[in-house]
This record gives structure tokens, C-alpha cells and sequence, in this order.
């Protein structure tokens, strides 16, 4: 029976600044390190181990795969690295403080550009500080300024398609260790979640979520690990 596990990094530096992150690139946090270990070890507890994994190319998720494989004793499994996975890009918000954004923008504004399914945050400039044109991760890549939510799916879900689909198909046990955002997009395709109703779904962070599937790939059950 193919099964799909959805893990959210670890607690990221900027998720304990209350900055905004998107693709800048930050490290996890000792315990966003205990969170990732502790979701590898509830793998192996529930004798539920990955046989392929996927992550971004973002040190956050990749460290969380690799700390949750190794916790999980199965450190050795394929892997593949994609930026399409990458989280939400927050365009000009990014490194800027949540609360003094909020302050400084209003709350109803910075909810819509956080919330919205389709409205994104203003465009980062070129030139900035955070500008990853040049970064060599995306070498001819064109990257994005500033993605909504619906950009972000848009490039998950024919990713998911095309290099994840093939290995559920085949019965494989997935592990996808990557962001809020990106998992949200994986989320609203696999549970029909509406585009109203997805802005407000919370995917938590180092608790891995589990689809069982038929060989179809239609879901027969979706669950946090922890609960069962």
C-alpha cells in the first residue's frame, strides 16, 4: 500500500524571530534539530519508515530530512533535492519582523498578504540584500520576486506529478521533508481543500502527517503520526 509523509521542518532561526523567511536561506534551531529527530524517531516506533525521500533545497528542510533519517536509522535511503519543493517566496516581506510589519502596515493588510490565496506581498527589488538570482542553487532558474500561495502550488503540484506520483505508484513509502507553504499545496490536492479554507490550515512543524493510499492513489486515511 503507497503511503505519503508530509513532514514541515524543524523550528527554523527566523520562526523564532517571528521573521519573515520564504527562500531565504536559515538554519534550524536546536530545537527545530529535537523536533526532526523526534519525528524520525516516531517513524521507526510505529514501524513506519521511508523508502524515497524528497525535500527542497532550503538547509532547513534538508537538515530536518537528514536528522529524522538518521533518528529513523534509515539515513541511507534516495533522496532528491528540488527547488519547486522550496518554500513560499515572501518577496519584499522578507527578513522583516511579522509584528513590525503588522505595526507598520496594519494587521488586516499583513493578514492578506500572509492569508490570501491569491494576493502577494509586495515584489523583493532586485539588488537586495535577500536577491537570490545569483544564488548557484538556481542556475537557470527564473526566480520569483514574490509568489501567493496559488504561485506556490502551481509549481509543487505538477512536481508532485511528475517525480513523486511515479514512486507512490510503485508502493514506495514517501517522506517529503520540506515547508509550511509547500505541504499546504500538497495538502489542499490530496484532502480537496478549498482555496478559502486552505489559507487557514496550520501544518506544524516536525509532526509528521501520513496519507495512506489505495493503489489508485485515492487517500484512505490522513493522520498526524503522534496520534496514532
Amino acid at each position: 500500500m503507497p503511503r505519503l509523509i508530509l513532514l514541515r521542518h524543524g523550528q527554523s532561526q527566523w520562526n523564532l524571530e517571528n521573521r519573515f523567511t520564504g527562500w531565504w536561506d536559515v538554519d534550524v534551531t536546536e530545537k527545530g534539530e529535537a523536533e526532526a529527530r523526534a519525528a524520525g524517531v516516531l517513524l521507526k516506533e510505529k514501524g513506519m519508515l521511508p523508502t524515497v525521500a524528497f525535500t527542497s533545497v532550503q538547509t532547513r528542510a534538508i537538515k530536518t530530512l537528514h536528522f529524522a533519517l538518521e533518528a529513523a536509522g534509515v539515513l541511507w535511503i534516495p533522496e532528491t533535492k528540488d527547488w519547486r519543493l522550496n518554500e513560499r517566496h515572501y518577496g519584499g516581506l522578507t527578513g522583516l519582523d511579522k509584528a513590525e510589519t503588522a505595526a507598520k502596515h496594519g494587521d488586516a493588510q499583513v493578514k492578506i498578504w500572509r492569508r490570501s490565496f491569491d494576493t502577494p506581498p509586495p515584489p523583493l527589488e532586485h539588488g537586495s540584500e535577500f536577491d537570490l538570482s545569483s544564488d548557484p542553487r538556481y542556475a537557470g532558474i527564473d526566480v520569483p520576486q514574490t509568489e501567493s500561495l496559488k504561485d506556490t502550488i502551481a509549481r509543487v503540484l505538477p512536481y508532485y506529478e511528475s517525480s513523486i506520483v511515479p514512486h507512490l505508484k510503485a508502493g514506495a513509502t514517501v517522506l517529503v521533508a520540506a515547508h509550511g507553504n509547500s505541504l499546504r499545496a500538497l495538502v489542499k490536492h490530496l484532502s480537496g481543500i478549498s482555496d478559502d479554507e486552505i489559507t487557514g490550515l496550520e501544518i506544524p512543524t516536525g509532526q509528521p502527517i501520513v496519507y495512506d493510499l489505495d493503489a489508485d492513489l485515492a487517500v484512505l486515511d490522513r493522520y498526524y503520526l503522534s496520534e496514532r
